[in-house]
């Protein structure tokens, strides 16, 4: 008898179907939606969405208007869009507005290099006030340029923000408003002119802030010098005698520094000794004789001999504290006959000074260092009362030439134009030997400090600046001499949440420890020191009409109105003489621009604005940026807001780390480690880029590269793929439910796992903790979906009856997920969450950044039910593990094939599995559960107790459309070569087609 060929059941089979491409096309397929976005109005829409709510304001700390975006800049705005989209779905009114930093010397420098050093054109007189206003106008258009090229490159990305009306710090407002904060400083007395030591740049002829510096390796001049003793002191007078035949020994790294010393720093907490030399030095080099006396720390006078090249010394006695306090000194250069170098040279007790290299003491140059000046200026009355002169020499120019304060220097340059070493160390070296106060000579390969943008080592030196006080009570406040900026900062850090916890430890150092701010440039592009000092007294001027003429015409014309013919007359008006007041033109550091932003973006614009004066509230306001801002744009907005508003700006500070090579080696062009956004978007998409941002550690340094980019490709496609199986096997549904309480154990297992993501994943959001909500998704997608859930189910949702509750109870559920798995990850990737919702749910004017996160009912949570299905899983894990076993020996071609004995003795195993089909769960035909003890031989896991298999074949015919193999296929006479479900399944897809 000749058997009836089987019928294709293909068609009858409910395989996923979508248009939804594996192949994501990201690089092409991003613009459109850009393009849709903006069609859309998206951003006006997520604010009309939002009105109301409290709001989430992440403020945008302003990248410079120079250059193309780098990899650091993808970096950040990832982050920053991360947060606000996350942030608009947890509820809150989530607004973002870009801005930019457009003042400062980068960009003049680019003008100076561009317009003028590469065309060997000459510089302009800035003295001459057109000349001002021309050179400023082409700053400013030089920084329209790159703003323009930088917001499509931001927005690229897929930034989501208000990009036609970002905020600038070179707009005529905010010129208005920067100059108006300056101008509080000024009225509340703590804004003053002074000369310290400032870290300046002879190639840019400017003060530096320290957040402008940068440390590289620099090899320096070092020397030991004998400062000879003139008085000692003491009550003993024969001991005081016998220090006045020695020489206190200093060392520096700054030979060029010597002319402006003035005098030498000890420590009471430092052991010092009177030390004899007991050998002659070498013939050439007779800078140290036998029986030299030299008054050495102990625990370096062994190495200070040594670099002196004499290995023959003697202890003669220790040297107290009060000894030391009563020397005086005479500079080395006192007897060349130079001129000026006649003054005694004191010894000081400072807290800077350490036995831990030099020789204990610390050659102090109050025009030099910051160490030097404070403890120059705190001894000044002491000083004084003995008869010293206390005024700081100017010895070095703005040119790094010496001036008069440094005679027989004259015409000796310490750095040059392009950052060369210049002769001043070589000159002081030899003018030492001449006066045999040289003892050591050497070199010192050590980080010093460079400017960020010439790259090039800066100079201490002593210049007249404006700065703002830190320790002085402010004006016009009622809590007393307490009330000083410094204190208010380190209040304001303490009340504010740092992410992660240990940027308040670094900023609060910072704030402990810094300086009087520094305010002053000595440049053009940017805005002024709107200030006028009486010529006679020095005061500055603080008068509110004034100040208000100034505002107003900064906000009507800009900052150049300052430099304009007549200023001085114009905003002075007719209450004061004019040639009795002198304006100020020097240009405030661009930290002080960028620190004011809160007071000209967020409180000046009514869609950001917090409800909240102070601190607390409901609304919340966050800067981000990386760790360096510590010292930068955290330090300045946190200077300036409480200077002028006793709080700080923000309620949050977020910090990032650098992104380093994928070896861990910082990027260099000469190193061709360099990985730049435009290239990774180009070959890949920027939801790849982003796709690394979220998955990465920022809050330490991070890596990328080539590998790094491909391990970020493999896992977006894993994540995509199982987006595309659910939207495909969600062709087929059509919106049924199904009671929770009426659904399959596995399928109310995935939605306690669904409530208990969406708990974790709020947590997460809220903590900024993009690994943690990367890394939990993908695992629970690709591990816990793909390939255990979706596995299981495949039977089930592709050859279940229509009417089957297990088929629709997983449709149901797959729904779910979808809708939860899309919207949590839209923050992260933007672009193919998009393209994924609207293959669901396809819409003219819908986005998935529309959406709230879903709102996951806690009935789902099934705490049980999970203990549970842990213990099933952990009998699945190794019955997989024997058939993969029975597949590599080609015992078995799927697992279909199989039917194993599953050996399980743990009782609370046992308890688990009873009435759950483990041949459904285990992916075979059929599989036998016994708790009879294991044959020898049987398959089992090191790590799983009372767990044993049993490889075996199934047994029966296949089905030709479920391909299960069963003893009851063919059961049913009219569908003779399916089982039984098969044919109920097929019974009913005849009828439907047969009614259509």
């Amino acid at each position: 008898m000749t058997e009836t060929p089987s019928r294709d059941y293909s068609e009858t089979l409910n395989l996923p179907t979508t248009d939804f491409p594996m192949r994501a096309g990201l690089p092409q397929k991003e613009p459109e939606i850009l393009a849709r976005w903006q069609k859309l109005g998206l951003y006006g829409r997520l604010r009309a969405a939002a009105k109301g709510k409290a709001k989430f304001l992440l403020h945008d700390g302003p990248p410079y208007a120079n250059g193309h975006i780098h990899i650091g800049h993808a970096l950040n705005k990832t982050l920053k869009d991360i947060v606000t989209r996350s942030m608009q779905m947890l509820g809150y009114d989530s607004n973002y507005v870009p801005g930019w930093d457009c003042h400062g010397l980068p960009i003049e420098w680019k003008i100076e290099e561009e317009n003028y050093r590469s065309k060997g054109r000459q510089k302009p007189d800035l003295a001459d006030p057109e000349a001002m206003i021309a050179f400023r106008q082409e700053c400013r258009a030089y920084a329209e340029h790159w703003i323009g090229v930088q917001r499509d490159e931001f927005r690229r990305l897929g930034i989501e923000g208000d990009w036609d009306t970002p905020y600038l710090t070179m707009n005529f407002d905010s010129e208005a408003v920067i100059a108006e904060e300056l101008m509080k400083f000024a009225t509340s007395g703590q804004l003053y002119r002074g000369s310290k030591p400032v870290m300046w740049s002879v190639v840019e002829k400017t003060a530096l802030a320290e957040a402008e510096i940068e440390y590289h390796d620099y090899q320096s001049d070092m020397i030991w010098v004998k400062f000879p003793v003139i008085e000692a002191g003491g009550t003993d007078e024969a001991a005081a005698e016998d220090l006045l035949d020695a020489s206190v020994v200093i060392w520096t790294t700054t030979p060029w520094t010597i002319p402006g010393n003035r005098a030498i720093s000890y420590s009471a907490r430092i052991a010092y000794g009177l030390y004899e030399v007991t050998q002659d030095g070498l013939p050439d080099e007779n800078w140290v004789q036998k029986g030299d006396r030299l008054i050495l720390a102990d625990a370096l006078a062994e190495d200070v001999f040594k670099n002196a090249r004499i290995g023959a010394f003697r202890k003669l006695r220790t040297v107290t504290a009060d000894e030391l306090g009563a020397i005086t000194c005479a500079h080395p250069y006192r007897e060349l006959g130079l001129g000026g170098y006649a003054f005694d040279v004191p010894l000081l007790d400072g807290e800077h000074v350490t036995d831990d290299a030099g020789t204990g003491f610390v050659h102090t140059a109050p025009g030099h260092g910051t160490d030097d000046f404070e403890i120059w200026t705190a001894k000044a009355r002491e000083l004084e009362a003995h008869g010293i002169d206390t005024a700081i020499p100017f010895t070095v120019a703005d040119d790094g030439f010496y001036t008069k304060d440094a005679p027989g220097f004259d015409g000796i340059q310490v750095i040059d134009h392009k950052g060369e070493k210049g002769k001043a160390n070589k000159a002081n070296i030899e003018r030492l030997k001449e006066a045999g106060a040289l003892i050591g000579l050497g070199r010192l390969k050590h980080q010093y400090p460079h400017s960020w943008r010439s790259k090039k080592p800066i100079i201490f030196r002593n210049t007249p600046q404006w700065f703002v006080y830190m320790d002085r009570a402010i004006e016009g406040t009622n809590d007393g001499s307490g009330d000083t900026l410094r204190a208010r900062a380190l209040a304001a850090i303490d009340a504010t949440r740092f992410v992660p916890a240990g940027g308040q430890r670094r900023l609060r150092s910072m704030i402990e420890n810094r300086p009087d701010w520094v305010l002053s440039r000595q440049r053009a592009w940017g805005v002024p020191i709107t200030v006028f000092v009486n010529r006679d007294t020095g005061e500055v001027l603080k008068d509110p009409a004034v100040n208000a003429r100034i505002v107003e015409a900064f906000r009507a014309e800009g900052a150049d109105a300052w430099f304009a013919p007549g200023a001085r007359e114009r905003f002075l008006g007719d209450a004061y003489r004019a040639e009795e007041w002198d304006k100020v033109d020097d240009i405030l550091d661009v930290w002080f621009d960028s620190g004011s932003t809160h007071a000209f973006c967020l409180e000046k614009r009514a869609d950001l604005m917090p409800k909240r004066r102070g601190l607390g509230g409901e609304d919340y306001v966050l800067y981000l940026e990386g760790s360096d801002q510590h010292r930068g744009w955290f330090h300045s907005s946190l200077l300036e807001s409480c200077g002028t508003r006793r709080h700080a700006p923000y309620d949050a500070v977020l910090t990032h780390g650098f992104t380093m090579a994928e070896d861990g080696r910082k990027m260099s062009k000469s190193l061709g480690n360099q990985v730049f956004p435009q290239d990774v978007i180009k070959q890949y998409g920027a939801d790849i880029l982003r796709l690394w941002v979220a998955s990465s550690d920022y809050a330490e340094d991070q890596r990328i590269g080539p590998e790094i980019l491909k391990t970020n490709v493999d896992s977006y496609r894993k994540l995509r793929n199982t987006i595309r199986w659910m939207l495909g096997s969600l062709a087929h549904y059509r919106g049924e439910t199904v009671a929770l309480a009426d659904m399959p154990e596995l399928e109310r297992l995935m939605l306690h796992r669904l409530a208990e993501l969406d708990a974790l994943v709020r947590e997460a959001y809220w903590a900024f903790d993009y690994k943690k909500v990367s890394h939990h998704l993908f695992t629970f997608m690709t591990v816990e979906l793909s390939a255990f859930y979706f596995d299981v189910r495949k039977d089930a949702l592709y050859c279940d009856p229509a009417s089957s509750v297990r088929r629709k109870a997983a449709l149901h559920v797959i729904d779910r997920l979808f809708d939860c798995l899309v919207t949590w990850l839209a923050p992260m990737l933007p672009f193919t969450m998009e393209e994924s919702w609207l293959a669901r749910h396809p819409s003219e004017d819908g986005s998935v950044h529309l959406q709230l996160f879903p709102q996951v009912p806690a009935a789902w949570r099934d705490d049980a039910l999970a203990a549970k299905w842990a213990r099933i899983r952990t009998v699945r894990r190794v019955v997989t593990g024997a058939l993969e076993i029975e597949r590599r020996d080609k015992r078995i071609g799927s697992s279909l094939e199989a039917h194993p004995v599953v050996h399980v003795t743990d009782p609370e195993l046992v308890a688990a599995l009873a009435g759950i089909d483990m041949a459904d769960i285990c992916i075979t035909s059929q599989l036998t559960l016994t708790d009879r003890p294991a044959p020898e031989g049987a398959f089992a896991l090191d790590d799983t107790r009372g767990v044993a298999v049993v490889p075996g074949l199934a047994e029966g015919r296949k089905c030709a459309r479920s391909w299960k193999i069963l003893p009851e296929v063919g059961s049913d006479p009219d569908y003779p070569d399916v089982t039984p479900r098969d044919a109920a399944a097929l019974r009913e897809w005849d009828a439907a087609h047969k009614a259509a």
